[in-house]
């Protein structure tokens, strides 16, 4: 045997994605920015790719301060782009790993191999299985939910649909499909008031496939109801009508760890004073903190983490889940929804609550590239 000792292996090769066309594109670029700050760079190499607005996919600076909010602005990956209008391509051949960037007029640069994507979008294009059907044919391994947790994770109507077939509690809801409307719009809008009729006013019209609470209208009656159903239908055509539940809003975050799902403790998030609900601004604009951990018994801890790894389980998720509940007058828990991307952002709930458990932020990062890097692609 030689004496010499081997080269020490090459550290795995992390390509953040990041961006994408939703509506939710500037929270992506957050998340990004977080995750690019606190990602080891003596375990891995990292390769910032930001998808525009307009589906491009580009490189990108390797700067966390120019993908923060400034002064109110959101980011947006046009502005950190490489200059020259290139595009990153990555393959469809599942043999291959290796990245090409391509310049007009220009032979296309290999940017040599990627181990593993952790795809940081949100909304549709990227959190709804559409990314993780491309990287399942590539061959890559990648952060997070497979094709079908990820589409039923993004549509809130098949969300519930799965949970109630598992035998969670969820609110009561009616849903407009993009037909419906098409084909009669009175009767869709009598079909959202005899809904709101029955389970009583306000109620919250949603876009059925968003997410950072994009597009969401709390409608106290009949003369509001125009307005929020055509927002919500500017981010999505198909819409999801939720009863109001009264109680307190609470949060619980799971990750995949060696031996499978663990929920953190929960997070509470307190009625925002200055907004009717906990809509966008209140989220990343005026920055709502949460409460963590929630102040809750040992009984009610105990209940939200066993139904947050249930919803877990129930859609069949991979890696990471936020699983959002209400906490009703009567002391039982409704499932609300799951995030199968929850955000990154140095203010986002899921990372909180991971830290008040006992995972901090790196570590939770380097838990989710390696769970990523021990799976394969493919039917699992």
């Amino acid at each position: 045997m030689s004496s010499e000792t081997s080269p020490p292996s090459p550290k795995p090769r992390v390509a953040l994605v990041f961006g994408g066309r939703s509506s939710e594109h500037a929270i992506s670029v957050l998340t990004a920015g977080a995750v690019l700050r606190a990602i080891d760079r003596s375990r891995y190499d990292v390769l910032p790719i930001g998808i525009t607005a307009d589906g491009r996919w580009a490189l990108t600076a390797d700067d966390p301060e120019r993908m923060a909010i400034s002064a109110r602005n959101l980011p947006d990956v046009e502005r950190i782009a490489e200059p020259g209008g290139g595009a990153v391509v990555l393959p469809v051949d599942a043999g291959r790993r290796d990245v090409v960037y391509a310049e007009p007029g220009s032979v296309p640069k290999d940017l040599g191999e990627v181990d593993v994507v952790f795809p940081l979008l949100h909304g549709p294009y990227g959190e709804d299985g559409t990314l993780q059907g491309l990287l399942e044919l590539s061959g890559v391994p990648y952060v997070g939910a497979g094709v079908l947790s990820s589409a039923i994770g993004m549509d809130k109507e098949y969300m519930k649909r799965v949970f109630v077939s598992f035998g969670l509690p969820v609110g009561p809801y009616t849903v407009v499909r993009p037909r419906e409307w098409a084909a009669d719009p009175a009767a869709a809008r009598k079909k959202i008031v005899d809904f709101a009729e029955d389970h009583g006013w306000p109620v919250f019209v949603k876009p059925a496939r968003a997410g950072s609470s994009m597009g969401i209208s709390r409608v106290a009656g009949l003369e509001d109801l125009d307005a929020a159903v055509e927002e919500a239908r500017r981010h999505d055509p198909k819409i999801i009508v939720e009863s109001l539940l009264r109680g307190r809003e609470i949060e619980c975050g799971v990750l995949e760890f060696e031996d499978g799902p663990r929920a953190s403790l929960p997070a509470e998030i307190p009625p925002a004073a200055s907004h009717d609900f906990y809509d966008f601004e209140a989220k990343y604009i005026d920055a709502a903190q949460g409460i963590v951990p929630a102040e809750l018994t040992e009984e009610q801890t105990a209940r939200v983490r066993e139904l947050a790894v249930a919803a877990f389980e129930a859609a069949s998720c991979e890696g990471l889940v936020r699983a959002d509940f209400f906490l009703l007058d009567n002391g039982e828990f409704v499932v609300n929804e799951i995030n199968t991307m929850p955000g990154f952002t140095p203010i986002s709930m899921f990372p909180r609550m991971w830290e008040a458990t006992g995972v901090g932020y790196a570590e939770l990062i380097d838990r989710l590239i390696q769970a990523a890097l021990r799976r394969s692609t493919g039917l699992r």
